[in-house]
């Protein structure tokens, strides 16, 4: 035993306060103090040292559950969530299996969830919290996807799911986000945090059932049993294969195999490894209860990252919409299969905590999760890192943002700076407004940075840039070539999609639909806009537009430079002008609301315009004026269903509506 003068306990006293500290920014979604490199790393030591000197201390992360929730104002979960051992030996794995059949499947890297369900519904959602105690957010469940409301199963039924952001939905998501994001985890963390549940959908997570906890009248079925049964009830679970015989060689070739999905990008989520669990299940409850980890309950598999030192060449500082953020270029180096060039270091903090110096100042870079290219530490500083005072888009000064977590953010202070309004040109090539494919946020915004996009008629100018886009990492000839092509196909546009392209204020689809019915052309219609600055009310008298509708539309064009795009993209654009809606159409007179998914038409305003060309009209609720209300689920329960019947208004499935009105 050590003594309390021991300096190795001092150490380890500060390693507990270090790994506490970063588990609960991580858990809470607050942040991360540190990498998961860095945190498997001193966990590592920690675990050697209690090891080596036979003591334990009370808090420490290697016998305790970390997280941000405390036991107050908490709910007990009905069965513990206990952490899983990690290994990263596959002779470890297979000793630990001991012969007996096992599963595989990824270790998600998100927040971990607990669904309950009582008589077929969904009676309850916990966060993992400390894995005693987690946070309700039950009210949230409808703005996350994979958790159905109901099931149909009449039992007591408890399921554990990892709550995660696709890669490609974080690229999309952050390049518009206000607010800075470091990875995947971290936005779905933080995402459950917020209490609107429309803001909570906008985030796309998605809940992945990982383990069956507890299934009445079935828990005695093998897991791999016990999963097939979550899914026929309608579960959308988690990856998984089974090694019936958990050999070294048998495991091994099953990581490589899974692994590659990984490194390929075949794998949508991002994982931090693999668990693997026992398919006997009575076997599995056998184990015991060592710190917070139960012997048999499975092992989470952790790869063993690849490191290369390089030399910085420069940092690079990026624009987005909430910040100008470091990028780190160095030297290339081989890791995992590739070669890497660039990691970013996401704020200011993050280069300050890592003390990134100049030109020259050694660099220890991995693959995080054998994917994202990171900087873990700094062996050699040379000289200072220079924070810029302009703008590296627009010039416009600079300012430091400093969050109420500490956070320190590189920020622009032109409100117009094109990187600032990258939402704006992510609208202008979206489906909705003039589709153009090949663009996306993350594309928009490197185009944006190199000073290709100024204006959002510039997008129509990228051909002229496609020699240099040929040459940029991660594009190539092919793909210079697909944005040419994407252009090109775009010349042609309705009037309604670049209206809505344009992302002038309340002007969606519909707005913009009534407008152009009511005018010969687009040109006349902006024309009269451009007529009536002293008197922005004047389309006020559109059926559906309004006051407020009016003057955003009017107002919007007696801004010159709005003005002057708009000649500059008419200029490059063949406009498709409204079809106008017939008098004595199929739908003439008749007022419809559409709600519910639909399969025949591409979607609901492809409906909605058909009824339009129609004659018809298309209101967003049901009312005394109502004709019919389209809805597929015909004996659905929902509000609009209700309400309908309620007031002897007809509902009509798509067939139904197809038959009478097409």
């Amino acid at each position: 035993m050590g003594s309390e003068t021991d300096p190795r306990i001092e150490a380890m006293r500060a390693m507990v306060s270090r790994l506490n500290e970063a588990a609960a920014a991580y858990y809470s979604g607050r942040g991360e103090l540190m990498t998961d490199f860095e945190w498997d790393a001193l966990f590592d030591e920690l675990a050697a040292l209690e090891k080596s000197t036979g003591i334990i201390l009370p808090d420490s992360p290697t016998h305790n559950v970390s997280s941000g929730d405390t036991k107050e104002d908490k709910e007990k979960h009905e069965f513990a969530a206990l952490s899983l051992a990690k290994t990263k030996s596959v002779a470890e794995l297979a000793k630990w299996a001991g012969g007996r059949p096992i599963w595989l499947s990824w270790k998600l890297d998100g927040l971990t969830l607990v669904a309950t369900y009582d008589n077929g519904k969904l009676s309850r959602l916990v966060t993992r919290g400390n894995g005693e105690y987690g946070t309700n957010i039950t009210r949230l469940a409808p703005a996350i996807q994979g958790i159905p409301e109901h099931i149909p199963f009449q039992g007591h039924l408890v399921v554990r799911g990892e709550a995660v952001i696709s890669y490609a939905d974080f690229e999309e998501i952050t390049a518009e986000a206000s607010e800075d994001y470091a990875n995947p985890r971290n936005l779905a963390s933080g995402s459950l945090s917020l209490k609107d549940p429309a803001e909570v959908a906008k985030r796309r997570l998605r809940w992945i059932p990982f383990t069956p906890v507890y299934i009445e009248g079935e828990d005695d079925l093998a897991w791999g049993e016990k999963m097939s049964r979550l899914e026929e009830l309608g579960f959308k679970c988690v990856e998984r294969e089974r090694i019936a015989e958990p050999a070294v060689a048998n495991i091994s070739a099953t990581i490589e195999r899974w692994t590659k999905n990984v490194t390929d990008r075949i794998n949508p989520y991002p994982v931090d490894g693999l668990v693997i669990c026992y398919d006997d299940t009575l076997y599995a409850r056998g184990g015991s209860v060592t710190g917070h980890h139960a012997t048999r309950a499975g092992l989470a598999f952790k790869w063993a990252d690849e490191t290369a030192e390089t030399a910085l060449d420069h940092i690079e500082w990026s624009c987005a919409v909430a910040s100008i953020a470091p990028v780190a270029v160095f030297a290339p180096v081989s890791l995992e299969g590739t070669t890497v060039r660039r990691a970013s270091l996401c704020n200011i903090s993050e280069l300050e905590r890592l003390g990134i110096g100049g030109k020259g100042t050694r660099l220890e870079v991995i693959k995080a999760n054998k994917i994202i290219p990171k900087v873990v530490a700094v062996k050699e500083k040379a000289g200072e890192a220079q924070i810029p005072s302009a703008c590296p888009v627009c010039g416009a000064p600079t300012e430091i943002n400093v969050s109420r977590s500490g956070t320190k953010t590189l920020r622009c202070t032109n409100g117009e700076c094109p990187a600032r309004e990258l939402r704006k040109f992510m609208r202008f090539v979206s489906k909705d407004g003039l589709d153009i494919d090949g663009l996306a946020g993350k594309t928009l915004a490197k185009f944006i940075n190199l000073g290709y996009l100024r204006t959002l008629p510039d997008i129509y100018r990228l051909g002229a840039h496609a020699p240099e886009i040929a040459m940029l990492e991660g594009f190539g000839r092919k793909s210079a070539d697909k944005i040419v092509a994407s252009l090109e196909k775009a010349k042609k546009r309705s009037a309604v999609n670049i209206l809505v392209a344009l992302a002038i204020p309340l002007c969606g689809r519909d707005v913009a639909r009534r407008l152009l019915f009511a005018h010969e052309s687009l040109a006349g219609l902006v024309a009269k806009a451009r007529e009536n600055a002293s008197n922005p009310t004047v389309f006020a008298g559109i059926d559906g537009i309004g006051e407020a509708k009016s003057a955003a539309f009017t107002l919007w064009f007696a801004d010159e430079r709005h003005s002057a795009m708009v000649d500059d993209l008419l200029q490059m654009v063949e406009v498709e002008e409204l079809e106008k809606p017939s008098s004595g159409g199929k739908c003439a007179g008749l007022t419809f609301v559409i709600t519910g998914d639909v399969h025949i038409y591409a979607n609901r305003a492809e409906l909605k315009a058909y009824i339009e060309s129609q004659g018809g009209k298309a209101a967003g609720s049901v009312s005394a004026k109502t004709s019919f209300l389209i809805n597929n689920d015909v004996e659905s329960t929902s509000g609009k269903n209700k309400k309908a019947k309620e007031l002897g208004i007809p509902i009509l499935s798509e067939e139904e509506f197809q038959a009478r009105f097409a």
